[in-house]
C-alpha cells in the first residue's frame, strides 16, 4: 500500500519498504483484501469523474492499478501518475495500457505541478505513510482546480463492536501473510502497525474540511478495515 516519502526519518524508511516489496506488491493487495482491492480502485476512478480533454493526477500510483483504470475509463483525459518509488513506477511501466499514463517520479509533499493544474486526483494508500498529513492534503489542493475532485483509498483502524477481533487479525494475519506470500515480515508488520496507528474516516475528513474541500463523504470497505473518502475543492 503506497505512500509518501520524504528524505529523511520515517520518509526514509518508508521509501526502503515500498523500493523492497514493488514485485510482489499487487500479490500482497490481491491476498490481503480476498481479491477486492482491484474493484476498489475502479471505484476511486469513477467516483473521481473529470471532465473530458481534463487533467488527472494520480498520486502515490505505486505499481499504477488507480492510474490505469482511470486511463481505461476516461480515454480522452490527460492521467499522470506520481510515485517517490523508482520500483514501483518501473513496475507499473510494464503493465498493459501502461503507454496511456504519464508517469512520474515526485514526493507527494512537493508536487512539481502549477496551482490548479488538475481537474481530479486520486491516491491510494498514502495518507497513513506521511509525516505532515495536513501539508499532504494542502499540496493536492493547492494543484487541484476549483470545482475538482479528490478521491483517496486508504486502509481504516477497526472500530465497533468487532474492533477487538480486527485487531488480533491484523496483528496476526498481515505479518504472516508477509512471511508466507512474499518472504518479507518486516515490511508487512510495519504495515499492519501504521494501520492500527492511522487517522479515523471522521479524522481525515476534519482536516480536508479545514483546507476548504466541501461535499466530503466516505464510504468503508472490508469489514471497516479499508475506505474510499472523497471531497470537492471549493469553486
Amino acid at each position: 500500500m503506497t505512500s509518501d516519502r520524504l528524505a529523511h526519518g520515517k520518509g526514509a524508511e518508508v521509501h526502503g519498504i515500498f523500493e523492497k516489496i514493488a514485485g510482489y506488491y499487487d500479490r500482497m493487495n490481491f491476498v490481503m483484501t480476498l481479491g477486492r482491492h482491484a474493484r476498489w480502485c475502479r471505484e476511486v476512478a469513477e467516483r473521481v469523474a473529470p471532465p473530458a480533454g481534463g487533467q488527472l493526477l494520480d498520486i502515490a500510483t505505486g505499481t499504477g492499478v488507480i492510474a490505469l483504470a482511470a486511463a481505461r475509463r476516461y480515454p480522452a483525459v490527460t492521467v499522470t501518475g506520481v510515485d517517490f518509488s523508482e520500483e514501483m513506477l518501473t513496475h507499473a511501466k510494464t503493465k498493459p495500457g501502461a503507454d496511456a499514463v504519464r508517469w512520474r517520479h515526485a514526493h507527494a509533499g512537493s508536487l512539481p505541478f502549477e496551482d490548479e493544474s488538475f481537474d481530479g486526483i486520486t491516491e491510494g494508500y498514502l495518507l497513513r505513510n506521511v509525516e505532515d498529513l495536513a501539508g499532504v492534503l494542502r499540496e493536492q489542493h493547492r494543484v487541484l482546480k476549483p470545482g475538482g475532485r479528490i478521491v483517496i483509498l486508504e486502509t481504516c483502524p477497526p472500530s465497533g463492536p468487532v474492533k477487538p477481533v480486527l485487531e488480533w487479525g491484523m496483528r496476526t494475519i498481515v505479518p504472516l501473510l508477509g512471511q508466507v506470500v512474499a518472504r518479507d515480515r518486516s515490511s508487512y508488520t510495519y504495515l499492519e502497525s501504521s494501520t492500527l496507528a492511522f487517522d479515523s474516516p471522521q479524522q481525515v475528513a476534519d482536516v480536508l474540511s479545514g483546507l476548504g474541500f466541501q461535499d466530503i463523504g466516505w464510504s468503508k470497505k472490508f469489514f471497516g478495515t479499508n475506505v474510499i473518502l472523497w471531497a470537492t475543492k471549493s469553486s
